[in-house]
């Protein structure tokens, strides 16, 4: 995406298709994941993110296509129960800090030099009023992490498998 946006600077990008698979074994458990596929998305110049299904039912229907598919929500045909999806928690860490016009600025990692892979993601925000909005994804054990913006900085405990959404004026 960022090589596009390079490319075409003046075009605007849109995460249009994406969906948990319902035949994945941490399918309703898999928030990290989703967090940090969306902060990968929305750090290359992806103006919004949108899921594919909203609501299917437990075998994943209805579906016209070729792959097994799951909704942020599931809703069961006999009981109509509804069970939220590892999507459905990682997109609420977005949908309720991040508002409508607010822009990504660069976040980076200490000690995540050229070519080091991280187990954590992360993805600034401002808001249109102002304020800020950080949200932290850790897929690998407890970290301690540190975030500085100008002369202020705050140390932070990552438990294993995490996500966290920071949000301050």
């Amino acid at each position: 995406m960022t090589r596009v946006h390079e490319a075409f600077p003046q075009k605007s990008a849109y995460w249009t298709e994406g969906g948990p698979d319902v035949a994945q074994p941490d399918y309703q458990t898999d928030y990290t994941k989703w967090a940090e596929t969306f902060n990968g998305i929305l750090r290359n110049w992806a103006r919004s993110i949108t899921s594919w299904n909203i609501a299917l039912d437990e075998k994943g229907n209805p579906n016209i296509g070729q792959f097994s598919c799951g909704g942020v929500v599931t809703v069961e045909s006999g009981t109509h129960k509804i069970t939220k999806s590892g999507q459905y928690w990682a997109f609420a860490h977005y949908s309720k800090h991040i508002r409508r016009g607010a822009k990504v600025f660069q976040t980076d990692g200490v000690g995540e030099g050229q070519g080091t892979a991280s187990a954590v993601s992360h993805t600034g925000f401002r808001n249109p009023d102002g304020g800020f909005v950080v949200v932290l994804a850790n897929r690998g054990p407890e970290k301690r992490v540190q975030l500085v913006l100008g002369p202020n900085a705050l140390e932070l405990d990552l438990p294993a498998n995490s996500v966290h959404t920071l949000q301050w004026s």
